[in-house]
């Protein structure tokens, strides 16, 4: 199969992470997208690398995804403090919690 169709992939991945990102305003669906598109460029990343023969874009896509890992349990923490403050998941909320 051509590398090409992964970029495309990757690329329309990302950019329904991005309409994602900008359109809604729930924060799970916010956080949704916002890994969707992690996971785009790390599908980006290994295609270059499988494409010029070396490990180097496999190697930064799997930190990428531990720092997704360590970023998916601080995320889900703060969604759960906002929801139980505020009853709500909404972005809108999140602004309300300033000091």
């Amino acid at each position: 199969m051509n590398p090409v169709y992964y970029l495309y992939l990757a690329a329309l991945l990302f950019a329904i992470g991005a309409c994602g990102v900008l359109i809604r305003r729930n924060v799970i669906v916010l956080f949704m997208c916002i890994e969707l598109m992690l996971n785009a460029c790390n599908l980006a990343l290994v295609t270059f690398s499988r494409m010029h023969g070396n490990l180097d874009g496999q190697i930064v896509a799997f930190f990428v995804m531990v720092v997704a890992a360590a970023e998916v349990v601080v995320g889900l923490a703060i969604i759960v403090s906002l929801f139980r403050s505020r009853h709500s998941a909404s972005v809108d909320d999140a602004s309300l919690m300033k000091l």
